[in-house]
């Protein structure tokens, strides 16, 4: 009898290790819930890996030193200055994942819950970020959760070795949420390509981000992994940013926390309209996602004589575009800031708002359009534009380029026919090499552009007379060339064509007619 072959238990992947995560849950929770259930587990796994990693790096700090004792080493381990001098959280036995996991499944969602409650007590960059009693909320059978504990573990640095293996796992989480949310649900997730773009274009390598919406974070973390990539110091980069919905509040907390981003949020959610938590700030960078085309946003006092619309005229009350424009020209840095936003199409032509376009265009804030395929987002599929302001387009060096005077143009680019790389089954996605592909449009046109700057079909380096001539209208396809394919068809030919085929249709049906009335006489039907 011939031996029983027992193949090798196949490797999970991480793909396969998230997905079942989330398929442990599926139907036993309401969507949000589940959301915060995970990324809550995926924050405490995490921090506690960076916790032991700091420990190791204590122990060889000090075995460097020549210090041996372990007396006096395990001493030292306890020192939470020795943790949060690089940022690291300082975990006790209670907060620590590695103890967590050891806990009765019965009592497994209690001990969570109050590892929430103590990290929310004893630290501040904490505060507000965690859900309380989620574990015990969300009522799940002990064994459950159990099986939920054990898939997050099995995320080990070590055995899955990559750059942002922190990012990829967490935004996983996110992404999923976003794609199965309704719109609402699904704002506070930007897709990864745009803000990999923005980040591009506008290089935030130093001073200070600022984000009004921020969101779950997302702008930030590119912000910092961009300046990583080109050897930057992300400790250079202070992060600023305000978010009015809590529950997306505390998400940007836990995933600049759980980062090592330090980062200054504000003390509550609210909305950067009624109480703009950094109101004294000027910032050299700024990249934000605002909701589009935000409604009743304008309830709160002196809406009128707002600072921020100072010289501009005050912005339309039934639509938040414009007013996000002029809060975030506001916060830039008179002498070299610069934003990069998304706007939905709207604004580059609205009649209402077209006075304050004006002034943005005759004052030279705007340097770049950039109208993106349509299909991009989770939460809409409509094309959206990308904008960037600049409060120098003097020209002069610049992150080691020699920037030559843009002063009375904008460069319009659009991006809507780049829409087949395709994820999800019906997300469009930019790649690398689009990406690249567009900064490299962007830095010819800044740094060496001829007089006449153009490629039809895909961008145009418009003067400030054109634009004037346009009526101050902010649509791409107002100043890049489009071809015109019917003027090369020749028609005659065409209409012979389709003669023929018709002619040639006609004489098969005819025939396939004459063979089915033979059919039926054959069978009796259809005789005289």
């Amino acid at each position: 009898m011939a031996k029983k072959t027992i193949k090798p238990a196949k490797e999970e992947t991480l793909e396969t290790i998230l997905f079942n995560c989330r398929n442990s849950l599926r139907g036993r929770a309401a969507m949000t819930d589940k959301r915060d259930l995970l990324l809550t587990l995926v924050f405490l796994k995490f921090i506690g890996e960076r916790f032991k990693e700091q420990q190791e790096k204590i122990r060889e700090g000090f075995k460097e030193q020549g210090i041996d004792d372990e007396g006096f080493i395990e001493m030292q381990l306890k020192r939470p200055q020795h943790y949060l001098q690089d940022g690291v959280f300082f975990l006790s036995e209670e907060t620590f994942w590695d103890n967590l996991i050891l806990t009765p499944a019965t009592g497994m969602a209690v001990a969570f819950d109050t590892a929430i409650k103590m990290l929310d007590d004893n630290e501040p960059k904490l505060k507000n970020a965690l859900p309380q009693q989620i574990f015990t909320k969300t009522q799940l059978e002990s064994g459950v959760l159990k099986s939920v504990v054990d898939e997050i573990e099995k995320i080990d640095p070590k055995r899955f070795v990559e750059h942002d293996l922190i990012g990829r796992v967490y935004e996983y989480f996110l992404q999923a949420f976003s794609i199965n949310a309704d719109k609402e649900e699904g704002e506070f997730y930007t897709p990864h390509s745009i803000v990999e773009l923005i980040a591009s274009l506008i290089e935030p390598f130093d001073g200070t981000v600022y984000d009004p919406c921020c969101g779950s974070g997302g702008m930030f973390v590119q912000a910092t992994k961009f300046i990583e990539a080109h050897g930057g110091n992300t400790q250079a980069v202070n992060v600023y940013g305000q978010e009015s919905e809590p529950a997306t509040y505390r998400l940007a907390k836990m995933n600049l926390a759980i980062r090592g981003i330090s980062y200054h949020l504000g003390d509550r959610a609210v909305s950067t309209f009624s109480n703009d938590q950094h109101k004294d700030i000027k910032v050299d960078y700024i990249m934000a996602n605002p909701p589009f085309n935000l409604k009743r946003y304008a309830d709160y006092g002196d809406f009128e004589n707002d600072p921020r619309w100072k010289g501009y005229g005050t912005p339309p009350t039934s639509n938040a575009n414009y007013a996000w424009i002029l809060h975030m020209l506001n916060k830039l840095n008179v002498q070299n800031g610069v934003a990069g936003f998304l706007l939905a199409n709207g604004a580059l032509d609205d009649d209402d708002t077209k006075a304050i376009r004006q002034k943005l265009i005759e004052n030279d804030k705007v340097e770049a359009i950039i109208v993106l395929p349509r299909n991009m987002f989770y939460s809409t599929d409509i094309s959206v534009t990308l904008w960037i302001l600049n409060n120098n387009k003097k020209g002069g060096p610049r992150h080691g380029r020699m920037l030559r005077n843009r002063e009375g143009e904008v460069l319009f680019v659009d991006l809507r026919t780049w829409n087949d790389n395709i994820y999800e089954k019906k997300f469009v996605k930019l790649s690398d090499e689009q990406i690249a592909e567009v900064c490299k449009i962007y830095f010819d046109w800044a740094t060496t552009a001829s007089e006449k700057y153009a490629k039809p079909e895909l961008y145009y380096a418009a003067h400030l007379d054109e634009i004037r001539e346009k009526g101050f209208s902010l649509v791409p396809s107002r100043y890049i060339e489009f071809v015109d394919r019917d003027t090369e068809i020749d028609y005659q030919s065409a209409l012979t064509q389709m003669s023929q085929q018709f002619d040639a249709l006609k004489k098969r049906w005819d025939e396939n007619e004459s063979t089915l009335v033979n059919a039926f006489k054959v069978l009796g039907y259809g005789k005289e």
